[in-house]
Protein backbone atom coordinates (compact mmCIF):
# COMPACT_ATOMS: atom_id res chain seq x y z
CA UNK A 1 0.00 0.00 0.00
CA UNK A 2 1.16 3.54 -0.67
CA UNK A 3 1.98 5.85 2.23
CA UNK A 4 -1.05 8.06 1.56
CA UNK A 5 -3.31 5.05 2.24
CA UNK A 6 -2.51 5.33 5.95
CA UNK A 7 -3.85 7.90 8.38
CA UNK A 8 -3.27 9.14 11.92
CA UNK A 9 -5.36 6.35 13.44
CA UNK A 10 -3.23 3.71 11.70
CA UNK A 11 -0.09 5.33 13.06
CA UNK A 12 -1.56 5.65 16.55
CA UNK A 13 -2.50 1.96 16.50
CA UNK A 14 1.05 0.98 15.52
CA UNK A 15 2.44 3.06 18.38
CA UNK A 16 -0.09 1.59 20.82
CA UNK A 17 0.83 -1.97 19.86
CA UNK A 18 4.53 -1.18 20.25
CA UNK A 19 3.80 -0.17 23.83
CA UNK A 20 1.71 -3.26 24.59
CA UNK A 21 1.58 -5.83 21.82
CA UNK A 22 -1.05 -7.98 23.52
CA UNK A 23 -3.37 -5.23 24.71
CA UNK A 24 -7.01 -6.21 24.05
CA UNK A 25 -8.79 -4.35 21.25
CA UNK A 26 -11.19 -2.95 23.86
CA UNK A 27 -8.35 -1.31 25.78
CA UNK A 28 -6.74 0.02 22.62
CA UNK A 29 -10.08 1.40 21.49
CA UNK A 30 -10.67 3.14 24.81
CA UNK A 31 -7.28 4.87 24.71
CA UNK A 32 -7.52 5.78 21.01
CA UNK A 33 -11.08 7.07 21.36
CA UNK A 34 -12.70 4.80 18.77
CA UNK A 35 -14.83 1.66 18.81
CA UNK A 36 -13.56 -1.87 19.35
CA UNK A 37 -14.75 -2.75 15.84
CA UNK A 38 -12.74 0.09 14.32
CA UNK A 39 -9.55 -1.04 16.04
CA UNK A 40 -10.13 -4.66 15.00
CA UNK A 41 -10.81 -3.64 11.41
CA UNK A 42 -7.73 -1.40 11.19
CA UNK A 43 -5.49 -4.05 12.75
CA UNK A 44 -6.77 -6.74 10.40
CA UNK A 45 -6.21 -4.54 7.36
CA UNK A 46 -2.65 -3.66 8.37
CA UNK A 47 -1.79 -7.24 9.24
CA UNK A 48 -3.29 -8.90 6.16
CA UNK A 49 -1.61 -6.41 3.79
CA UNK A 50 1.77 -7.07 5.44
CA UNK A 51 2.15 -3.55 6.80
CA UNK A 52 2.22 -4.69 10.43
CA UNK A 53 3.30 -7.69 12.49
CA UNK A 54 3.32 -7.95 16.27
CA UNK A 55 6.12 -10.24 17.46
CA UNK A 56 6.90 -11.67 20.88
CA UNK A 57 10.70 -11.81 21.17
CA UNK A 58 13.26 -12.71 23.82
CA UNK A 59 15.72 -10.15 25.11
CA UNK A 60 19.26 -11.49 24.47
CA UNK A 61 20.61 -9.91 27.64
CA UNK A 62 17.88 -11.48 29.74
CA UNK A 63 18.70 -15.02 28.60
CA UNK A 64 22.48 -14.54 28.53
CA UNK A 65 22.91 -14.57 24.74
CA UNK A 66 25.67 -12.76 22.87
CA UNK A 67 24.69 -10.77 19.76
CA UNK A 68 26.99 -10.47 16.74
CA UNK A 69 26.80 -8.19 13.72
CA UNK A 70 28.12 -10.00 10.65
CA UNK A 71 29.23 -8.35 7.41
CA UNK A 72 29.71 -10.62 4.40
CA UNK A 73 31.41 -9.42 1.20
CA UNK A 74 30.29 -11.31 -1.90
CA UNK A 75 30.63 -11.31 -5.64
CA UNK A 76 27.80 -9.21 -7.14
CA UNK A 77 25.65 -12.19 -8.18
CA UNK A 78 25.95 -13.89 -4.79
CA UNK A 79 24.61 -11.29 -2.36
CA UNK A 80 20.94 -12.29 -2.48
CA UNK A 81 21.55 -16.09 -2.29
CA UNK A 82 23.93 -15.55 0.64
CA UNK A 83 21.41 -13.26 2.35
CA UNK A 84 18.64 -15.82 1.91
CA UNK A 85 20.88 -18.61 3.23
CA UNK A 86 21.58 -16.55 6.35
CA UNK A 87 17.92 -15.61 6.68
CA UNK A 88 16.86 -19.26 6.82
CA UNK A 89 18.85 -19.71 10.02
CA UNK A 90 16.56 -19.45 13.09
CA UNK A 91 19.28 -17.59 15.01
CA UNK A 92 19.62 -14.67 12.58
CA UNK A 93 17.58 -11.51 12.19
CA UNK A 94 17.77 -8.22 10.29
CA UNK A 95 19.40 -9.67 7.18
CA UNK A 96 20.02 -6.92 4.62
CA UNK A 97 21.61 -6.47 1.21
CA UNK A 98 23.49 -3.18 1.31
CA UNK A 99 23.83 -0.41 -1.22
CA UNK A 100 26.59 -1.65 -3.51
CA UNK A 101 24.93 -5.04 -3.94
CA UNK A 102 28.05 -6.92 -2.87
CA UNK A 103 27.62 -6.86 0.91
CA UNK A 104 25.20 -8.57 3.25
CA UNK A 105 24.74 -7.62 6.88
CA UNK A 106 23.00 -9.71 9.53
CA UNK A 107 22.45 -9.92 13.24
CA UNK A 108 22.95 -13.28 14.92
CA UNK A 109 22.96 -14.48 18.50
CA UNK A 110 24.57 -17.33 20.38
CA UNK A 111 24.35 -18.59 23.92
CA UNK A 112 27.15 -17.15 26.04
CA UNK A 113 30.10 -19.54 26.19
CA UNK A 114 29.47 -21.16 22.81
CA UNK A 115 32.22 -21.28 20.20
CA UNK A 116 31.04 -18.19 18.36
CA UNK A 117 33.63 -18.42 15.58
CA UNK A 118 32.49 -21.91 14.61
CA UNK A 119 28.86 -20.87 14.92
CA UNK A 120 29.29 -17.95 12.56
CA UNK A 121 31.17 -20.01 10.01
CA UNK A 122 28.42 -22.65 10.01
CA UNK A 123 25.89 -19.97 9.12
CA UNK A 124 27.65 -19.05 5.88
CA UNK A 125 27.11 -21.00 2.69
CA UNK A 126 30.23 -22.85 1.57
CA UNK A 127 30.87 -20.96 -1.65
CA UNK A 128 33.86 -19.21 -3.20
CA UNK A 129 31.54 -16.33 -4.05
CA UNK A 130 31.93 -15.17 -0.43
CA UNK A 131 35.12 -13.13 -0.50
CA UNK A 132 35.25 -11.75 3.04
CA UNK A 133 33.58 -11.96 6.43
CA UNK A 134 33.84 -9.81 9.53
CA UNK A 135 31.98 -10.31 12.80
CA UNK A 136 31.52 -7.66 15.48
CA UNK A 137 30.30 -8.46 18.97
CA UNK A 138 27.60 -6.15 20.33
CA UNK A 139 28.95 -4.77 23.59
CA UNK A 140 26.08 -2.50 24.55
CA UNK A 141 22.73 -1.56 23.03
CA UNK A 142 21.86 2.12 23.27
CA UNK A 143 18.54 1.89 21.43
CA UNK A 144 16.55 -1.03 20.06
CA UNK A 145 14.62 -4.09 21.18
CA UNK A 146 11.36 -3.03 22.82
CA UNK A 147 12.31 0.60 22.14
CA UNK A 148 11.30 1.26 18.56
CA UNK A 149 11.54 4.17 16.16
CA UNK A 150 7.76 4.47 16.38
CA UNK A 151 8.19 5.43 20.05
CA UNK A 152 9.82 8.63 18.80
CA UNK A 153 6.80 9.60 16.73
CA UNK A 154 4.00 11.90 17.83
CA UNK A 155 1.36 9.30 17.00
CA UNK A 156 0.17 9.17 20.62
CA UNK A 157 -0.06 11.84 23.29
CA UNK A 158 1.92 11.59 26.53
CA UNK A 159 -1.32 10.80 28.37
CA UNK A 160 -2.15 7.95 25.96
CA UNK A 161 1.37 6.55 26.29
CA UNK A 162 1.12 6.58 30.08
CA UNK A 163 -2.19 4.67 29.95
CA UNK A 164 -0.84 1.97 27.64
CA UNK A 165 2.73 1.47 28.79
CA UNK A 166 3.06 -1.68 30.95
CA UNK A 167 5.21 -1.71 34.12
CA UNK A 168 8.95 -1.82 33.45
CA UNK A 169 10.43 -5.32 33.83
CA UNK A 170 12.49 -6.15 36.90
CA UNK A 171 16.02 -6.98 35.71
CA UNK A 172 17.63 -6.59 39.13
CA UNK A 173 18.45 -10.30 39.36
CA UNK A 174 20.53 -10.25 36.15
CA UNK A 175 20.27 -12.76 33.27
CA UNK A 176 17.88 -15.62 33.98
CA UNK A 177 19.83 -17.99 31.72
CA UNK A 178 18.67 -20.20 28.85
CA UNK A 179 14.96 -20.61 28.24
CA UNK A 180 13.53 -24.01 29.20
CA UNK A 181 11.98 -26.43 26.73
CA UNK A 182 8.39 -25.72 27.82
CA UNK A 183 8.82 -21.97 27.56
CA UNK A 184 10.41 -22.39 24.12
CA UNK A 185 7.12 -23.84 22.83
CA UNK A 186 5.27 -20.77 24.04
CA UNK A 187 7.89 -18.33 22.76
CA UNK A 188 8.10 -20.10 19.42
CA UNK A 189 4.45 -19.31 18.68
CA UNK A 190 4.78 -15.71 19.88
CA UNK A 191 7.84 -15.15 17.68
CA UNK A 192 5.59 -15.60 14.66
CA UNK A 193 2.52 -13.85 16.04
CA UNK A 194 2.77 -11.89 19.26
CA UNK A 195 -1.03 -11.66 19.39
CA UNK A 196 -1.60 -15.40 18.93
CA UNK A 197 -4.87 -16.29 20.70
CA UNK A 198 -4.82 -18.20 23.97
CA UNK A 199 -6.28 -21.27 22.27
CA UNK A 200 -3.25 -21.46 19.98
CA UNK A 201 -0.85 -20.99 22.88
CA UNK A 202 -2.52 -23.68 24.97
CA UNK A 203 -2.46 -26.09 22.03
CA UNK A 204 1.27 -25.49 21.53
CA UNK A 205 2.19 -25.88 25.21
CA UNK A 206 -0.40 -28.29 26.56
CA UNK A 207 -1.03 -25.84 29.41
CA UNK A 208 -4.33 -24.48 30.62
CA UNK A 209 -5.29 -20.91 29.70
CA UNK A 210 -4.66 -19.76 33.26
CA UNK A 211 -1.14 -21.27 33.16
CA UNK A 212 -0.43 -19.59 29.82
CA UNK A 213 -1.58 -16.24 31.17
CA UNK A 214 0.54 -16.63 34.29
CA UNK A 215 3.63 -17.67 32.32
CA UNK A 216 3.21 -14.78 29.89
CA UNK A 217 3.02 -12.37 32.82
CA UNK A 218 6.12 -13.88 34.46
CA UNK A 219 8.21 -13.78 31.27
CA UNK A 220 7.27 -10.16 30.68
CA UNK A 221 7.85 -9.18 34.30
CA UNK A 222 11.46 -10.44 34.37
CA UNK A 223 12.30 -8.95 30.95
CA UNK A 224 12.68 -12.24 29.09
CA UNK A 225 9.77 -11.54 26.73
CA UNK A 226 9.01 -8.26 25.02
CA UNK A 227 6.74 -7.30 22.14
CA UNK A 228 7.94 -5.54 19.03
CA UNK A 229 6.03 -4.19 16.04
CA UNK A 230 7.52 -4.86 12.62
CA UNK A 231 5.87 -2.28 10.37
CA UNK A 232 6.31 -0.77 6.95
CA UNK A 233 8.10 2.55 7.29
CA UNK A 234 5.77 3.85 4.60
CA UNK A 235 3.22 4.16 7.40
CA UNK A 236 5.29 7.08 8.67
CA UNK A 237 6.52 8.25 5.23
CA UNK A 238 10.07 7.04 5.89
CA UNK A 239 11.60 5.64 2.71
CA UNK A 240 15.39 5.56 3.16
CA UNK A 241 17.05 3.22 5.67
CA UNK A 242 20.82 3.41 6.10
CA UNK A 243 23.42 1.56 8.15
CA UNK A 244 26.07 3.88 9.60
CA UNK A 245 29.32 2.65 11.11
CA UNK A 246 31.20 5.20 13.19
CA UNK A 247 34.66 5.20 14.69
CA UNK A 248 34.49 6.99 18.05
CA UNK A 249 37.09 7.72 20.71
CA UNK A 250 36.65 5.13 23.49
CA UNK A 251 36.46 7.81 26.16
CA UNK A 252 33.40 9.26 24.41
CA UNK A 253 31.75 6.09 23.18
CA UNK A 254 29.04 5.93 25.87
CA UNK A 255 28.07 9.59 25.57
CA UNK A 256 28.07 9.49 21.76
CA UNK A 257 25.98 6.32 21.71
CA UNK A 258 23.40 7.85 24.01
CA UNK A 259 23.28 10.99 21.88
CA UNK A 260 22.62 8.85 18.81
CA UNK A 261 19.90 6.96 20.68
CA UNK A 262 18.09 10.25 21.24
CA UNK A 263 18.11 11.24 17.56
CA UNK A 264 14.59 10.91 16.10
CA UNK A 265 16.05 9.28 12.95
CA UNK A 266 17.85 6.46 14.79
CA UNK A 267 16.01 3.12 14.91
CA UNK A 268 18.90 1.16 16.43
CA UNK A 269 22.26 2.00 17.98
CA UNK A 270 24.90 -0.18 19.65
CA UNK A 271 28.57 -0.28 20.60
CA UNK A 272 30.54 -3.06 18.92
CA UNK A 273 34.02 -4.49 18.73
CA UNK A 274 36.17 -3.47 15.77
CA UNK A 275 37.65 -0.27 14.39
CA UNK A 276 34.15 1.01 13.69
CA UNK A 277 32.86 0.75 17.25
CA UNK A 278 29.44 2.37 16.97
CA UNK A 279 26.68 1.12 14.66
CA UNK A 280 23.40 2.87 13.96
CA UNK A 281 20.43 2.23 11.70
CA UNK A 282 18.99 5.52 10.49
CA UNK A 283 15.59 5.99 8.85
CA UNK A 284 14.84 9.17 6.88
CA UNK A 285 12.02 10.40 4.66
CA UNK A 286 14.21 10.58 1.55
CA UNK A 287 17.80 11.03 0.33
CA UNK A 288 17.89 14.83 0.94
CA UNK A 289 16.74 14.18 4.51
CA UNK A 290 19.56 11.65 4.95
CA UNK A 291 22.06 14.22 3.66
CA UNK A 292 20.73 16.78 6.12
CA UNK A 293 21.01 14.28 8.97
CA UNK A 294 24.62 13.42 8.13
CA UNK A 295 25.69 17.04 7.72
CA UNK A 296 23.97 18.31 10.84
CA UNK A 297 23.36 15.82 13.65
CA UNK A 298 26.27 13.52 12.78
CA UNK A 299 28.56 16.41 11.87
CA UNK A 300 27.96 17.88 15.34
CA UNK A 301 29.43 14.77 17.01
CA UNK A 302 33.01 15.89 17.54
CA UNK A 303 33.97 12.48 18.93
CA UNK A 304 33.46 10.80 15.52
CA UNK A 305 36.79 10.15 13.79
CA UNK A 306 35.54 8.22 10.77
CA UNK A 307 32.22 7.23 9.21
CA UNK A 308 30.93 4.69 6.69
CA UNK A 309 27.38 4.77 5.34
CA UNK A 310 25.52 2.06 3.42
CA UNK A 311 21.89 2.54 2.38
CA UNK A 312 19.93 -0.70 2.60
CA UNK A 313 18.83 -1.97 -0.81
CA UNK A 314 16.74 -4.90 0.35
CA UNK A 315 15.55 -6.31 3.63
CA UNK A 316 15.60 -10.09 3.37
CA UNK A 317 14.67 -10.81 6.99
CA UNK A 318 13.31 -8.66 9.77
CA UNK A 319 13.17 -9.13 13.54
CA UNK A 320 12.59 -12.54 15.03
CA UNK A 321 13.70 -16.02 14.00
CA UNK A 322 11.28 -16.61 11.13
CA UNK A 323 12.19 -16.02 7.48
CA UNK A 324 9.67 -14.49 5.09
CA UNK A 325 10.65 -15.22 1.45
CA UNK A 326 11.35 -11.98 -0.47
CA UNK A 327 8.49 -12.64 -2.90
CA UNK A 328 6.12 -12.32 0.06
CA UNK A 329 7.73 -9.27 1.64
CA UNK A 330 5.38 -6.27 1.43
CA UNK A 331 8.27 -3.82 1.15
CA UNK A 332 11.88 -3.99 0.07
CA UNK A 333 13.56 -2.15 2.92
CA UNK A 334 12.42 -0.90 6.27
Amino acid sequence: MESDAYDDLDRALVHALQLDGRAPFSRLAEVLGVSDQTVARRYTRLRTTGALRVLGLTDPAAVGDVVWMVRVRCLPDAALPVAEALARRPDTSWVHVLSDGTEVSASTRAASGQDSDALLLRKLPQTPRVVGVSAHCVLHEFFGGERSLVNKSDALTAEQIARLRPPAPDRSKGPRGPVGAEDRKLLGVLAGDGRAPLAELTAATGWSQSTVRRRLADLRADGTLYFDVDYSHRLFRQDVTTAIWLSVRPSELAATGQTLANHPEVAFACATTGTKNLLATVVCADVPALYTYLTTRIAELTSVRDMETSPILRRVKGPGPRFTPPSRMPWRAS
